[in-house]
């Protein structure tokens, strides 16, 4: 698989001219922009965000009633979501006061058997907000200051942390699409996608700039590798996604692992992203900027 995308990509490259390869990638930035600004004109966040941040209670049981008959039930009370894996009903709720928490809780535990039960203040909440923002923020800022430091030059810099910008924009433009809210997980999973966004762009970056050959030439060699290393995460985060989403079909006593769906899901997304701005976006400003500096188009 890697090898034919690195066909069909290298050759879809060299048929494009340097504006034609920016373009797409940031047509598909601006619409994830835009759906992430609709969504903060209306909830106040640029993506929904889940129990961790919001706070709330998770009760999880086992029930052999559907998550139609379940959200009925137990609408009165401040109910997200209400779903089902395998034998197990998971039901999350809004913040609500003391009252109507002991009473749900009582009402629940009477019922059903195996119940778990977890709650999350809002005040707690909104400080795991702070230190999500502040952790997403000062990774950006380790990572533009290591990219100029190792590149010393501002234009391949800049594409570097504008396509790792472009891949969390995008994936938390999907995140928004699919309903995906933001907890714990995803935000490591776009922490993640920082990293594995700055391997690939410096890979290309360093054998454009350092190598001899022409600009081409070291595009389609470091293509090679990078799209190596994508494909092989992929197919890795696949598996994982569908024996942590899907496990439950095959044998009643698995259940959906929610954390590890998520971060694979969000990774999955993110990565394809990251193919698209590494050998779309970058490789068509980088292109530019050594067409632009040596009009020959060759390093010696």
């Amino acid at each position: 698989m890697g090898s034919i995308l690195t066909e069909y990509l290298d050759s879809f490259i060299r048929g494009r001219d340097d504006k034609q390869l920016v373009t797409i990638p940031l047509v598909v930035l601006a619409l994830a922009l835009l759906v992430s600004v609709v969504v903060f004109s209306s909830t106040g966040a640029p993506v929904k965000l889940g129990l961790e941040f919001e706070g709330g209670t998770m009760i999880a049981f086992e029930t052999q009633e559907t998550a139609d008959v379940l959200e009925q039930a137990y609408s009165d009370y401040s109910l997200d979501d209400a779903r089902k894996a395998g034998d197990r009903a998971i039901l999350q709720f809004g913040p609500m006061d003391s009252e109507d928490q002991k009473e749900l809780e009582k009402d629940i535990t009477s019922k059903y058997s195996n119940v778990e039960i977890k709650q999350i203040g809002a005040l707690y909440g909104k400080e795991l907000q702070s230190q999500a923002l502040k952790a997403i923020g000062l990774s950006f800022l380790g990572m533009a200051i290591v990219v100029f430091l190792i590149f010393r030059t501002a234009v391949p810099s800049i594409a570097v942390v504008l396509s790792a910008v472009s891949d969390i924009a995008i994936a938390v433009g999907f995140m928004n699409v699919v309903g995906i809210e933001l907890s714990l997980g995803t935000v490591a999973a776009l922490l993640m996608l920082i990293g594995y966004s700055v391997d690939s762009d410096i890979l290309l970056t360093t054998r454009v700039l350092k190598r001899r050959g022409t600009v081409n030439e070291n595009i389609g060699r470091a293509m090679h590798t990078g799209l190596t290393m994508t494909t092989t995460t992929l197919a890795a985060l696949v598996v994982m996604y569908i024996v942590s989403t899907f496990s439950y079909l095959v044998t009643s006593s698995a259940s959906q692992v929610n954390l590890l769906s998520d971060i694979s899901i969000v990774l999955i997304f993110g990565l394809v992203a990251d193919i698209m701005n590494t050998w779309l976006l970058n490789t068509g400003i980088l292109r530019w900027h050594v067409n632009r500096s040596n009009p020959r188009g060759r390093r010696a």
